[in-house]
């Protein structure tokens, strides 16, 4: 996981999210396999965009996925609220033959990437399967918020997939609506205080303006049914 030192996404009081170093920006599709469970990530359009810009975190924009100063017209009220405690301590974690599965539910983004073939927390206990192995690597890595993350019991090290450092801007045709931010490959977010979030190599960010754990997502826009009109 990197930590690009000139990029970084700053939470803007009751405002927009303020994206520093040219972060690349696309849209980030989960499309389904057959019987229709979340299985790849499709990028799609790419944004052009400078060193700075800023992104609608109301879900109120008419220029999505970009600011428009629409938090104004409408008074949005976003308080950061998610706790500040290392995402291993929030974490449930389930022991399997050959890998720990953390789990911190409370950044759930609803992608479910973790559902096919029986489930990720069934499957965790069936490790010693090579299959199963693998396919509980895949659904760990695809998992855009990090609430899952997968460790080697043998060697104690994560096993996280190499991302680039970028944003993701999340659709999801499956459910009809449109999702978070996906910050990718260690880009730094710092509070409208500055203090910096706990580093990390996936999260996802509300954009909707509807989660209770702000500024990261909590998959409200799957029952607020977010539309951004990229999609």
């Amino acid at each position: 996981m990197s930590d690009p030192p000139s990029m970084r996404i700053v939470v803007q009081r009751h405002g927009p999210y303020r994206a520093v170093g040219g972060i690349p920006l696309a849209v980030q599709t989960i499309t389904p396999n057959a019987r229709k469970e979340s299985w790849e990530w499709v990028e799609g359009r790419s944004f052009p965009v400078g060193k700075e810009y800023l992104l609608c975190r109301c879900g109120q924009s008419q220029n999505k996925p970009f600011c428009d100063d629409s938090h104004l017209r409408v008074g949005f009220v976003g308080p950061e609220t998610a706790s500040r405690r290392p995402i291993e301590r929030q974490s449930e974690h389930l022991d399997g033959p050959t890998h720990v599965l953390s789990d911190a539910e409370n950044l759930c983004a609803f992608a479910r990437f973790c559902d096919p073939e029986g489930k990720i927390w069934s499957l965790i206990e069936r490790t010693d399967d090579p299959r199963v192995r693998a396919l509980v690597v895949r659904e760990a890595a695809h998992c855009p918020s990090g609430r899952l993350v997968l460790r080697e019991k043998a060697t104690g090290q994560t096993v996280e997939p190499t991302l680039p450092p970028s944003i993701g801007v999340v659709e999801d045709p499956t459910l009809g609506c449109s999702g978070p931010l996906w910050v990718r490959g260690g880009v730094r977010v710092e509070s409208e205080n500055g203090t910096p979030y706990e580093l990390r190599n996936r999260l996802t960010l509300c954009r909707c303006g509807s989660s209770t754990n702000m500024p990261f997502c909590n998959g409200s826009h799957a029952s607020v049914q977010f539309q951004d009109g990229l999609g």
